[in-house]
């Protein structure tokens, strides 16, 4: 995801996003504590991309 793709959302559809991004944060950390296969770039990737809502969201925020 890049953070021109988050230029063109609003506030509501960016809250959702963060929303399902944590939950899939959430399970990729409980398959890697249960000794699963899971790439650690992913959970990297969903940190940087929930990291990036965050920012677009406070752009929004002050903007106001």
């Amino acid at each position: 995801m890049k953070f021109s793709d988050l230029l063109m959302k609003d506030a509501k559809e960016l809250h959702q996003m963060c929303i399902d991004l944590k939950k899939e944060h959430l399970n990729l950390r409980m398959l890697s504590k249960t000794t699963q296969d899971v790439k650690t770039a992913a959970i990297r990737a969903c940190k940087k991309n929930i990291a990036r809502i965050k920012t677009r969201l406070t752009q929004l925020e002050n903007k106001k």
